[in-house]
């Protein structure tokens, strides 16, 4: 088995991409991104290796974001809100992917759980697989949500230009 801080290497970046995806706030991701880790550390005899290292470590941030937000009941609409500042190296990778953040906005319109799947691929940097495992769906599911909804940004796109 791989050493913790080879592990932390390896997975810190996906779980942070996975939180940041969910929190739209660096500071929190960040700070559930640790708390991850620790949790992973303490519980690492109930890791049965049924999936992947990463996938189990989204699993434990996913939780720790769904006991957030129950502690946290005004968070709740977040969806509907304007996209939180993303830190430097995420908002400039975003847009060297996008193009504008004209295209970020069309992309925070979108229903979940479509959103959240191109939040998690173009954010997170998951596979589809993962997606798929993380939301509890099929490779496939994620793969064709993703594909919907850059269809549908791509058709927003056009009637703003």
């Amino acid at each position: 088995m791989e050493s913790l801080a080879d592990i932390y290497r390896k997975h810190s970046q996906t779980v942070y991409g996975f939180l940041l995806a969910r929190t739209r706030n660096p500071d929190l991701a960040e700070e559930l991104t640790q708390e991850t880790f620790f949790q992973a550390v303490c519980g690492i005899e109930k890791f049965r290796g049924d999936s992947s290292m990463g996938t189990w470590l989204c699993g434990i941030a996913k939780n720790l974001w769904c006991s957030y937000v129950r502690e946290h009941k005004k968070l709740k609409g977040l969806g509907d809100e304007e996209i939180w500042s993303l830190g430097a190296s995420l908002e400039t990778e975003v847009l060297l992917k996008w193009d504008c953040v004209e295209t970020l906005k069309l992309l925070h319109n979108l229903k979940e759980p479509m959103r959240e799947v191109l939040y998690l691929r173009l954010i997170g940097n998951l596979s589809f697989a993962q997606i798929g495992e993380i939301m509890g769906k099929s490779e496939n599911w994620a793969r064709v949500n993703f594909y919907r909804g850059k269809e549908k940004i791509l058709k927003e796109a056009k009637k703003h230009e």
